[in-house]
């Protein structure tokens, strides 16, 4: 994936939807767990040395799998290479579930499909597209010609 590097600092300064220091091991063999402050913004988690500014990495969260792998502890792998997994260890078990289900929500899937839900919704309850009146097209919203949510 290409990104522009300067931008992808820039969102790592933005405000988080969640951050905490967690346990973290790499996808490579023989890696071990190293305490780093994971930081979600959008749909990027970022690591980052807990003593430094920039981050040592982010994974884009899409077309991934977050998984519990123990009662404090989860992964995320990728569909394209679900064996390359990363963990991460929680303090407790609910902090755990927090970071699942907050990482589940971050990727734009998730938001447009939650996006969709919600139109539709509205538009049942008030026989209006609340989208109308921002100039949107029926046939350029979402890109889903004929999908339902």
């Amino acid at each position: 994936m290409r990104y522009n590097e300067k931008e992808l600092q820039a969102l790592s300064r933005q405000p988080a939807e969640k951050a905490a220091e967690l346990g973290m091991r790499g996808p490579k063999k023989g890696s071990v767990v190293k305490r780093r402050l994971v930081k979600l913004v959008v749909n990027f988690l970022f690591y980052f040395r807990t003593d430094e500014a920039e981050p040592v990495g982010a994974l884009l969260l899409e077309h991934c799998r977050v998984t519990q792998e123990e009662p404090s502890g989860f992964s995320i792998s990728f569909l394209e290479d679900p064996e390359r997994k990363y963990h991460f260890e929680c303090c407790s078990a609910e902090q755990c579930q927090e970071w699942m289900a907050a990482l589940r929500r971050a990727s734009y899937e998730f938001m447009r499909r939650s996006l969709i839900f919600y139109r539709n919704e509205i538009q049942k309850m008030t026989g209006k597209d609340p989208l109308e009146q921002f100039g949107i097209s029926e046939e350029a919203r979402f890109q889903l010609s004929g999908l339902k949510a």
